[in-house]
């Protein structure tokens, strides 16, 4: 049972509640669902870190993965270590 208090619609809160607890567990899954598919690339022989950095430098436009290796480069350059 819900009631409005305080300018505060009860049952549009409740619905809102009720929205976002079902997206955390939509989210939940597809978080396994993930973990199953990095399984899976380990398990054929992938090399998983290596999966993890691509997805998430695909995330990144190309302009800005392009100022960050070169900022890379350039500190690496700084402390001496290779290329």
């Amino acid at each position: 049972m819900t009631q409005d208090t305080g300018g505060i619609s009860g049952e549009r809160l409740r619905t809102i509640i009720q929205r976002i607890e079902k997206l955390e567990e939509d989210k939940a899954g597809i978080t396994d669902d993930i973990k199953e598919v990095y399984a899976e690339a380990k398990g054929v022989g992938f090399d998983v870190k290596i999966i993890r950095q691509i997805v998430r430098l695909r995330k990144i436009e190309l302009e800005k993965r392009r100022e960050a290796d070169e900022l890379l480069e350039l500190y690496k350059a700084a402390i001496g270590m290779e290329a």
